[in-house]
């Protein structure tokens, strides 16, 4: 995927916006170290948020196959990096994705650009949830999704309570999901022997 070579508009204002920042938080932002540090910041920002420019529901539809394929079909440990809307600071964790095919299926690697895309944007990790789990609904009409995300936050280590360990879990489902044994079929896979 191209994210450091291909950057958005605006990329110039961003980098001289940060270099005001830097002057009010006490710097300055001619000294040697700094002199480059506005840009690269800039340039930085543009990649973590590449997924405002970037469409899921296209990556989905660009890998769809019909298949008489009915059973749950899941993608775990989706390793993801996002950045919280709160405090512009990263959480980071795995997203688990199911869903159940109704005569269609998308590439394995599609629903993996899904959560990438989403987590590349400023977010919170229940919206993000949500937003994966919708789309996936929303775009291949399946019988049922199911997405959970688990993360840690930097916000909540580096500052506030400062509780290093702690992990946040969300779940959003639809369709078949809606029933006990289905989610608990789901859960119990994604407890499993790992390969």
């Amino acid at each position: 995927m191209e994210t450091e070579t291909q950057y958005r508009e605006g990329l110039d204002a961003l980098a001289s916006h940060y270099g005001e920042i830097l002057t009010l938080l006490g710097e300055d932002p001619t000294r040697e170290g700094l002199q480059k540090t506005p840009m690269r910041v800039a340039k930085a920002m543009q990649v973590l948020t590449r997924g405002y420019s970037q469409d899921p529901h296209k990556v989905l539809t660009d890998a769809l196959f019909e298949e008489k394929y009915d059973q749950m079909v899941i993608v775990k440990d989706i390793d993801f990096f996002s950045m919280c809307e709160h405090h512009i600071l990263p959480f980071y964790g795995k997203a688990h994705v199911a869903y159940i095919p109704n005569g269609y299926i998308t590439g394995l690697s599609k629903i993996a650009r899904v959560v990438d895309i989403y987590s590349h944007r400023l977010q919170v990790q229940e919206r993000l949830t949500q937003q994966i789990k919708d789309c996936i609904q929303e775009t291949l009409r399946p019988l049922g999704v199911m997405v959970v995300v688990e993360a840690k936050h930097m916000c909540m280590q580096m500052r506030g309570v400062e509780k290093n360990n702690s992990i946040t879990t969300t779940s959003a489902f639809s369709g078949a999901f809606n029933q006990a044994k289905t989610r608990e079929e789901f859960m119990n896979l994604l407890r499993g022997q790992r390969i």
